[in-house]
């Protein structure tokens, strides 16, 4: 199969490499691009971190608190964030192996053993009420915004080209913020019909909202929130 990733980097160039591996011929297009935020943590002494993206540990590797933050436990959305977080750092990591109501109970069945308020690292857009749900299901929650993502403004002319001649067979997207970046390109070019045309890969039904709406008829979504089963769709 001709695939298109649109996930930000370094993610998409390892996602593109396991497919490549498979025997797909992909192109790369990241519509979205990472950016650490400066932020200044207040004098707390929190119980434990909580993060929902791998982006979140990458944008503290270069933080003066680094150190004073991966000596706290950490408890992520999934494994790809969890590994994320064993590289900058963190020692003890808890991961949800799935989505956000899989993390609030996974903090709710360790909520005995931490003590004090949770720091949880967000980007600066995101979905959900995830603070809420937390406070909820454990106690007092931190919001500290660590990282933006910036949408790209055009898709790339070879990845236009691909499109407008239908040489594409399928795209992958793993975020809603991504998917939407992909639709307001392909709007702004004037080919939002060539790039619904393509089967589209979704990571979450969440993510496959926007390309729903945006009229795509072929949608898949992974049975679970994770690369390995998004990439396993593909060929299933």
């Amino acid at each position: 199969m001709r695939l298109l990733v649109t996930r930000p980097e370094p993610d998409g160039e390892r996602t593109a490499a396991v497919l490549r591996g498979r025997g797909h011929d992909v192109l790369l297009a990241p519509l979205l691009r990472m950016q650490a935020v400066d932020f200044v943590l207040a004098d707390e002494a929190y119980g434990a971190v909580v993060m929902t993206s791998a982006n979140a540990a990458r944008a503290i590797a270069a933080h003066p608190d680094r150190a004073k933050l991966t000596a706290l436990a950490a408890f992520t959305v999934g494994r790809h964030t969890a590994d994320a977080a064993r590289a900058v750092g963190f020692r003890d990591v808890h991961s949800a192996d799935g989505d956000k109501d899989d993390l609030v109970r996974l903090l709710a069945a360790h909520g005995a053993g931490v003590q004090g308020p949770l720091l949880y690292l967000a980007g600066e857009d995101r979905s959900g009420d995830l603070d809420l749900d937390l406070n909820l299901g454990h106690g007092p929650v931190r919001t500290v915004v660590v990282y933006r993502a910036v949408k790209a403004n055009d898709l790339p002319p070879g990845i236009q080209a691909a499109l407008t001649q239908r040489q594409l067979d399928g795209v992958l997207h793993f975020s809603r913020r991504s998917a939407q970046s992909y639709l307001d390109c392909a709007r702004g070019a004037g080919m939002l019909e060539s790039a619904l045309a393509p089967l589209h890969y979704c990571l979450s039904q969440q993510v496959s909202l926007p390309l729903a709406a945006a009229g795509a008829a072929g949608i898949r979504v992974a049975p679970r929130p994770e690369e390995a089963a998004l990439l396993d769709l593909v060929i299933s």
